[in-house]
């Protein structure tokens, strides 16, 4: 599975029929903004509970394996992962020139266009790959470690089998049913883990990442396979081949975009200060993602299918729908992102150990971009609803430019702390307000947004102080107990006081009494009361 819909895990789900899929605002598709945003919303509810029910349990999966990974390996080990990672996913956000994507918008049948898209998916798969089997040498080259060579063409082989699932993953998303999702995304986090952890312990070192992710690729494509309700038949129609490169196509280069913004860090990094240091990095840049990967993922396989058919109804449906989801997006990753930064040091302590300790600065860093990429991500999505693909390209490219220098200016300068800082900086001045530009363009009302930004961004100001001033507090105590320094003991019990603290915080500030008096006589029984 590929593009900006997944990640290199692949996905899967039931698909519904046209009419189930298109139907808006009742059988003719007609009704007020509210009616249409209301309806595919409830669809959309349903989509999210199973994508978020699917990712909490394919993340808890890779988690474990994580914390067993870098117990097993050494961050040499991960900064080979991370060179090869760099490659797999630019290749798997183009490989497709953007035919996820397009099944999932298609206006009309997608019966009609499967067998052309299926034919275009796997010859650019094929091609792609045998692409960077010639370049692998040169981009690990490049990346500062020639010996990651073999890992680049092993874990990048995973196109080839996006190439033959690509419709089969689009129509399931289009018809939101994401139930069969979760059973093969759980499916192949299992055999990946067990392959991974396996071959790991077995001496394998960074090729224990790229087999296991192989083989969960394999199986979660061959339950796609299964699974879709899709006829796999080839054909090949001009025209739909041409509609199809006419959407896809400046979507592909907008995703290609995207990948190298996602990854030019691993290799500048990789170039400046070697593999070590990139392990460093890896480690931290992949805490940073847990929200985008967990959340952001699952919210992807149904922004766009939902924001594709409120746009083929009024405008204003559109700009409702998005008026209605980025505050609340914002007011879920926030305090996170809060807690993240302000407890760096604890988080690496608790899971990874002493060994991994230069990980925490960059992370506490890389917290910013957290919540960048996951408001970005949104309008990436909002853009493909609308057919905007020209202005995706647009929006990463101003990105890009900026982020490539301020990467390599703040690795010299600064090393990997250098490199997140930098990574911040770019985003926050840069992508989005390219981002909020493009989307005003498209014709999107993002004013309205404004006032409901407040409350959050208040909540996590405080959220901040608190946590801050929590962890101090700890501190004083639990450095008597273990003579100073941040173990994991310590670390656990900041976490808990602190990191709850904050939480509570924000929460009491963010939500409105109302709403909590409502929840409390839900929770507490009456005769408790």
């Amino acid at each position: 599975m590929s593009g900006s819909f997944h990640e290199t895990g692949g996905e899967t789900g039931a698909v519904g029929t046209a009419g189930e899929a298109d139907s808006v605002g009742g059988a003719d598709g007609v009704g007020t903004a509210g009616e249409q945003v209301g309806t595919i919303g409830r669809k959309a509810g349903r989509g999210l509970r199973w994508s978020l029910l699917g990712n909490l349990g394919t993340k808890a999966t890779t988690f474990v394996t994580g914390l067993v990974l870098a117990r097993l390996l050494v961050p040499e080990d991960f900064g080979l992962y991370a060179i090869a990672l760099a490659a797999t996913t630019f290749v798997m956000h183009v490989n497709d020139v953007g035919i996820i994507a397009a099944t999932v918008q298609w206006r009309g049948r997608v019966e009609d266009m499967a067998p052309t898209a299926t034919v275009m998916a796997m010859a650019f798969s094929a091609g792609m790959y045998g692409i960077f089997w010639v370049v692998a040498p040169y981009f690990a080259e490049l990346a500062g470690s020639a010996e990651a060579t073999p890992v680049v063409r092993l874990l990048t082989a995973i196109i080839l089998i996006d190439g033959v699932t690509a419709v089969r993953a689009g129509s399931l998303m289009r018809g939101f049913g994401h139930d069969r999702l979760t059973k093969a995304n759980i499916a192949g986090s299992l055999v990946n883990a067990g392959v991974a952890v396996t071959l790991a312990a077995n001496g394998a070192g960074a090729y224990s990442f790229a087999c296991g992710q192989v083989a969960a690729n394999t199986v979660t494509g061959a339950l796609v396979l299964a699974w879709a309700g899709l006829p796999f038949r080839l054909g090949f129609d001009r025209e739909v081949a041409v509609r199809l490169l006419r959407f896809g196509a400046p979507l592909a280069l907008g995703l290609g975009i995207e990948a190298v913004l996602m990854n030019a860090d691993y290799v500048i990094v990789g170039a400046v200060l070697g593999p070590v240091a990139l392990g460093f990095y890896l480690l931290a840049f992949n805490v940073s993602s847990w929200v985008p990967s967990v959340i952001g993922t699952a919210l992807r396989y149904v922004t766009v299918p939902s924001f594709s058919r409120l746009a083929e109804q009024r405008p204003e449906s559109l700009s409702l729908g998005v008026q209605r989801s980025v505050p609340l997006l914002v007011a879920f990753v926030l305090p996170v992102a809060v807690v993240t930064a302000t407890l760096a040091p604890e988080i690496v302590a608790f899971l990874y150990g002493e060994k991994w300790a230069p990980a925490a600065g960059v992370l506490a860093l890389l917290a910013v971009l957290m919540v960048v990429r996951m408001l970005i991500s949104l309008a990436f999505d909002i853009l493909t609803s609308a057919g905007a693909t020209r202005a995706t390209v647009w929006m990463n490219l101003g990105w890009a430019v900026t982020l490539v220098p301020a990467l390599w200016a703040g690795t010299h300068w600064y090393g990997i702390r250098g490199a997140a800082i930098g990574h911040a900086l770019a985003g926050v001045l840069v992508a989005l307000p390219v981002a909020a530009l493009v989307l005003s363009r498209a014709g999107v009302r993002l004013a309205p947004v404004l006032p409901a930004l407040v409350r959050p961004l208040l909540g996590a100001v405080v959220a901040a102080a608190v946590t801050v001033t929590l962890a101090g507090l700890t501190s004083g105590v639990t450095d008597e107990v273990t003579g100073g320094g941040v173990t994991a003991g310590s670390a656990f019990v900041r976490l808990c006081v602190a990191g709850g603290g904050g939480l509570l915080a924000y929460v009491l500030v963010v939500v409105p009494v109302t709403r909590l008096k409502r929840f409390g006589a839900r929770v507490i029984p009456a005769r408790a009361r």
